[in-house]
């Protein structure tokens, strides 16, 4: 059986750093990771206490709730997102975002379960550094 190592929720909004801005003041949010790429928030990793959450802007394919997209979308992290990606396609799941190597370092993609809940399905391939990350998706976006 494919070892799931965590689990988060992943909020697209329009407006990622008023979003991080108000989970700061609200919450008492720490940004513990954040890249960008074309001006956007591609990740942020939100952390409040024992808890965590990621937020992103709208685009690639992610419009925010206020634009009719998923208002929630679960992030997994597992050894094998290939194995997990064939069990919940099997199990009658649908791709929106194939399973493919990521300049990142994960190798994941993103599938809807008949639910229309929108699964992120990613393993990583690659210990890279915050800065590496980021250097990869400014190499991308130029």
């Amino acid at each position: 059986m494919t070892e799931i190592r965590s689990l988060y929720p992943r909020l697209v909004v329009d407006g990622g750093d008023a979003a991080l801005d108000f989970y700061a003041a609200a919450l008492g949010a720490e940004i513990t990771d954040r890249y960008t790429a074309g001006g956007r928030i591609v990740h942020a990793m939100v952390q409040v206490g024992p808890v965590r959450f990621a937020v992103k802007d709208e685009g690639d394919g992610d419009p925010a709730p206020t634009d009719g997209g998923p208002p929630v979308i679960i992030a997994l992290e597992v050894d094998d997102a290939d194995a997990v990606a064939e069990r919940m396609l099997a199990a009658g799941a649908r791709v929106v975002f194939p399973i493919d190597d990521h300049d990142y370092g994960d190798r994941g993609g993103r599938l809807a379960d008949p639910f229309g809940h929108h699964w992120m399905i990613a393993a990583r391939r690659a210990d890279l550094t915050p800065d590496e990350i980021q250097a990869r998706l400014d190499a991308t976006t130029r």
